[in-house]
């Protein structure tokens, strides 16, 4: 009895360290190129933070089926560079619905993001290629996401809970 019990328990360890090594893994994704997406609020207000957020979600909404063609960061900025003033208009139509006098501005450039993790996959800060949306003198905290691959439509959808969908959707795009 001692035995099996012995050998139960060896088994046991066993499949949690094997199982948690799997769980654990580092899912660096760095070496591939990455497309961000920034938005800058006019300032760290209550209001100011709600409306940014306003603005994603109708910047994210415009644009995901427009990127949903693109198979590269040269090809979805091609569209982002097609789609500027439209997405500014898009953002100065939510700004003015919720009676703010300032507006928008985009510019796509180089910045700094510090490390995100999207469940368990981690990119490291570094300067990336970025589509940056200011609000108005955009000093306020700002909110940013992976453009391409399109982690902010997973990341809004919740979908960090199907792991090994993610995994393959971001490693298809490499």
């Amino acid at each position: 009895m001692k035995k099996r019990l012995s050998l139960l328990l060896i088994i046991t360890i066993s499949c949690i360290f094997i199982l948690s090594a799997f769980s654990c893994t580092h899912n660096n994704l760095n070496n591939h190129p990455m497309l961000r997406f920034h938005i800058r609020a006019h300032s760290n207000s209550a209001q100011d933070q709600r409306v940014k957020l306003k603005v994603r979600d109708a910047v994210l909404d415009f644009l995901e089926p427009k990127l949903d063609g693109a198979n590269s960061i040269p090809s979805a900025v091609r569209i982002l560079e097609k789609e500027a003033t439209h997405v500014v208009s898009i953002a100065n139509k939510v700004l003015l619905n919720n009676g703010f006098n300032y507006s928008a501005n985009i510019r796509i450039g180089q910045e700094f993001f510090p490390s995100r993790m999207y469940g368990d996959i981690v990119i490291e800060s570094g300067y990336f290629k970025a589509v940056i949306i200011e609000l108005g003198s955009g000093l306020g905290d700002n909110w940013w996401c992976v453009l391409y691959p399109p982690l902010c439509y997973l990341e809004a959808r919740g979908s960090f809970r199907y792991r090994s969908l993610i995994l393959d959707l971001v490693r298809g795009w490499f």
